[in-house]
């Protein structure tokens, strides 16, 4: 694992990656959640559960939260430090998944198009303030790309309906942080990932 800085417009992210025991199968960039940071349990749980499925998985913490602030800027500005951290790390030679939990699913959402993602995995993606349904983001999922939702059945911000090709998988009693059973909800990415081809049995499948 390594730790570097990439500077951004917006000051400069940190970015942690773990590479896998082999060539990697693809690639996978995670951020973080609004006052959290990449050390969130599911995070952390996908991350261990993807490299040992074959990926190279980043985690990235965005300028504000290097910079030591826990209110998030703007949502452009989150798009646009990850968007340049993205376009810094990607690799040509690997599939791209982008992701995150809660804010950084949205800003994943977000960018995915723009920048070439194959596909969006979204964990506890915010559908809609807590209590305030009318104020749906459900418009911010890419219906056009692979995408995969995971939240819990328990949480204030909602639950989106598949749409397109966003597959949703609602883990029961958990609720925003989905601490709940994180090895079955890590069990479930990566049969979602393998489908696709993007994990080691995954890509071995597809090429027999």
């Amino acid at each position: 694992m390594h730790s570097p800085e990439i500077p951004t417009p917006r000051g400069p992210a940190g970015v942690d990656v773990t590479e896998p025991a082999g060539e990697p199968a693809a690639m996978l960039v995670l951020g973080h959640g609004a006052g959290g940071g990449v050390d969130a349990p599911d995070l952390t749980r996908i991350r261990s559960a993807a490299v040992a499925a074959g990926l190279r998985v980043v985690l990235v913490t965005q300028p504000y939260r290097v910079a030591g602030r826990r209110s998030p800027p703007p949502a452009g500005h989150l798009d646009e430090a990850w968007t340049a951290v993205v376009r810094e790390i990607a690799d040509p030679d690997l599939p791209l998944v982008l992701g995150g939990r809660s804010s950084g699913a949205r800003v994943a959402c977000r960018t995915a198009a723009g920048l070439g993602a194959a596909a969006v995995l979204a964990l506890a993606f915010p559908l809609h303030p807590p209590g305030r349904p009318e104020r749906s983001r459900a418009a911010e999922l890419p219906e056009r790309l692979p995408t995969l939702v995971v939240n819990g059945d328990r949480d204030p911000f909602g639950v989106p309906e598949p749409v397109g090709q966003v597959e949703v998988i609602v883990r029961p009693g958990a609720k925003h942080d989905l601490r709940k059973d994180l090895a079955a909800t890590a069990e479930q990415v990566i049969a979602w990932l393998g489908r696709h081809g993007w994990t080691d049995a995954g890509r071995n499948a597809r090429s027999r």
